[in-house]
């Protein structure tokens, strides 16, 4: 446990380094790309540790959490490189996955609120943005819609999405103050914004 707890923590702080890497350099050049590429397999590396801790620790919230977030990296990941829109069966299977994930945080949610965990509205905010997103990429990969700056603005959304989910688990890791959900949504309403202008930005340019 104490090692896959040491990887997750590497893993983590080299993720949340090169997404800030990736970020502030030029969109497309080398160093992007190589920053990019070290920040999904970081995400590996945190998805691989995630999963096998939360099931020795017997936490359901952890275990949807860390599938939520490794599709961010991955779908960001396969954007960028599937330039031509066309889903493969992996990628079905993992935006099938991050639908499952949203829905078993919704379903989790309702237990918490029934146990008067505040944690449901951490739930309930995950849950929906995972629909939302496993449900754009999904009709993204139906109607082969995930090309030119549709393509780009599907590899930011997720990205950026996922960099969202880094700084929220190193910020609720250093932060014990209550109510905890008000730590877990705060880089999310501080950096949504941001991605819908560069959204916005990126489909009127």
């Amino acid at each position: 446990m104490g090692i896959l707890l040491s990887i997750h923590i590497l893993a983590g702080t080299i993720a949340l380094l090169c997404a800030a890497l990736a970020i502030s350099s030029e969109k497309g050049k080398k160093f992007h790309v190589l920053s990019g590429r070290t920040y999904f397999w970081s995400m590996v590396g945190i998805f691989l540790t995630a999963i096998p801790m939360s099931i020795i620790n017997s936490n359901l919230f952890l275990f949807l959490i860390a599938i939520f977030s490794f599709y961010l990296a991955f779908a960001g990941m396969r954007f960028a490189k599937n330039r031509k829109g066309i889903a493969t069966t992996i990628d079905w299977i993992a935006v099938s996955l991050m639908i499952l994930s949203g829905l078993g945080m919704w379903a989790l949610a309702v237990i918490y609120f029934i146990n008067d965990n505040s944690q449901y509205i951490t739930l309930f905010v995950f849950g929906f943005i995972a629909l939302a997103i496993g449900y754009g990429d999904y009709g993204s990969h139906k109607n082969k819609a995930g090309i030119g700056k549709q393509r780009i603005a599907k590899h930011l959304t997720n990205m950026m999405a996922g960099t969202i989910a880094v700084v929220t688990a190193v910020l609720v890791v250093n932060v014990n103050i209550e109510p905890i959900w008000i730590w877990w949504l705060l880089p999310t309403a501080v950096i949504t914004p941001i991605i819908f202008y560069w959204n916005k930005k990126t489909l009127s340019s």
